[in-house]
């Protein structure tokens, strides 16, 4: 080997479910070494769109804001079902970003690499993993003449995860059965029938012939052609997408069957192929291996689902696994990251099933039945309320111990004011602490606190539901409780075990 070396996390995979979770390592002082086969990032059709939870969560680090200045656009309707035409609405759940918000893939990608390595966490591109021996102590990783050794390592190397094949697990689920084609194209000439803005998803979807398609514009010339055909088996069994084998005279056939001979293709900026192949890991640890991301979980590519949840498994994972590595960690935290993720995913994997029965492009009877029901339901208020929060991620609630209905779930980012002004809660998460939040003067003086927890007092016009909250790194409150006095041992006692899990 030409080089041997130590480092505290290897992440396999520099997407941005390994870049987001590199990031997060280094942000809590994790020695963190990431590891990519590609030699240069890749304008590749892939994941874009940020889910109000995926935005929320990012603006709580700083990641937002310039990331919004790179933004092709934001859905001006909340997302959708399975592109049924019923708008979903995302603003009962009080969240200042209540649309998906489209950035191109490697835009997040771009962004979060340069914060991780400027934070110390080296990409290392053209790097392909070749051997993972993992022990009691952590895991040797070979790679392209390197020989890592390290406590731990994260697969966030995609669905067709080297990592995991190395290792010999299982991926069980169901294979693809139809593929389909992505690409960033630029048109010629556009006839009529193109959309010349972006529309609600239900609005783009278009059938001809035997195609189906949708054609979202990105601005100028430059469009996002979506289609497949209903003849088109899946014979490659593929797990994941596909760069190879999309050619400009296959996408011609397809636009101007269902957009007609005025639209004329210009150009292709990058291309793939994508199955409905659904599949999820057992467990997502493996002694001193993780997986996170597409590594962990595929599915269908509808409702923009994939890239916002590999992105959260990391902002779950992160301060977890910084705790292990650093020995502040208490028995079972690391686990806690399949225990609490592992469902999360199995949820996505079950609701983009239903999707891929009712956005079925050529829908028999029952089906169109069904889409009926589904339209109708989606029009009360508590029906779209339901799963517009299971899409975006709004919804979501950890299992978590404590008698307080406000444990497990997030805190929406409310106006606070404290002694030293007017702050929005999402920015004392930007270090990557836990904050105890004191909104009622509960918390005694002198409270002593680990390094890695903020006691912030501060009060808000806004009822949070709680007279002070514990809230982890990851914005999920872990205590609360409605008293406004508590004496100091008593409380002490009360979150000790609590502290310990977010420390």
């Amino acid at each position: 080997m030409l080089t041997v070396s130590e480092t505290e996390v290897v992440v396999v995979g520099a997407g941005p479910t390994g870049l987001m979770l590199a990031y997060e390592l280094t942000l809590a002082g994790v020695e963190t070494l990431v590891l990519e086969k590609l030699p240069q990032r890749i304008e590749q059709v892939k994941g874009g769109g940020i889910q109000p939870r995926t935005a929320e969560l990012l603006d709580s680090r700083g990641l937002l804001e310039p990331l919004l200045m790179r933004a092709t656009s934001r859905d001006p309707v909340g997302g959708h079902f399975a592109a049924l035409p019923v708008p979903l609405d995302c603003t009962p759940w009080n969240t200042r970003y209540p649309f998906p918000i489209a950035i191109p893939q490697w835009e997040i990608e771009e962004l979060l690499e340069g914060r991780a390595v400027a934070a110390g966490a080296p990409v290392l591109r053209g790097t392909a993993v070749s051997g993972v021996e993992p022990d009691e102590e952590g895991v040797v990783v070979t790679a392209d003449g390197l020989r890592v050794r390290a406590r731990y390592l994260v697969a966030c190397d995609g669905g067709h995860s080297t990592v995991r094949k190395l290792l010999g697990l299982p991926f069980p689920g169901r294979p693809g059965t139809h593929q389909a084609v992505l690409a960033d194209i630029r048109l010629a000439t556009v006839s009529p029938s193109v959309p010349r803005q972006l529309e609600h998803m239900s609005a783009l979807m278009r059938r001809a012939g035997d195609y189906w398609a949708m054609l979202a514009p990105l601005g100028g010339d430059r469009y996002r052609f979506t289609f497949g055909r209903a003849d088109q088996p899946d014979t490659s069994r593929d797990t994941s997408r596909d760069t190879s084998g999309v050619t400009p005279e296959e996408i011609t056939v397809a636009l101007q069957t269902v957009y007609g001979s005025g639209t004329t293709l210009g150009a292709v900026d990058n291309s793939s192929r994508f199955t409905d192949a659904t599949r999820q890991l057992e467990h997502y640890r493996a002694g001193r291996v993780l997986f996170a991301g597409d590594a962990a979980h595929i599915h269908p590519p509808l409702g923009g689902q994939g890239l916002n949840l590999g992105m959260q498994d990391s902002f779950n994972l992160g301060w977890k696994l910084a705790a292990a590595v650093q020995d502040r960690a208490p028995s079972g935290l690391l686990d806690s990251y399949h225990a609490e993720r592992h469902p999360v995913g199995a949820q996505v994997l079950h609701h983009t099933s239903a999707q891929r029965v009712l956005a079925d492009p050529n829908p028999g009877e029952d089906v169109a039945a069904l889409r009926d029901i589904f339209i109708d339901l989606l029009r009360l208020p508590d029906a779209n309320r339901h799963v517009a929060g299971l899409m975006s991620g709004l919804s979501l609630r950890y299992e978590l111990s404590g008698g307080h209905p406000l444990t497990g779930h997030r805190v929406p980012d409310a106006d606070l004011v404290t002694d030293a002004g007017p702050v929005r809660l999402s920015t004392l998460f930007a270090a990557g602490h836990a904050v105890l939040l004191d909104l009622t003067g509960t918390v005694p003086a002198g409270l002593g606190l680990p390094p890695r927890v903020d006691l912030v007092r501060a009060t808000c016009a806004e009822d949070l539901g709680a007279a002070a909250l514990l809230i982890r790194p990851d914005g999920y409150v872990r205590w609360a409780t409605d008293s406004s006095a508590v004496h100091a041992s008593a409380l002490l006692a009360e979150i000790a075990d609590t502290v310990a899990m977010v420390n």
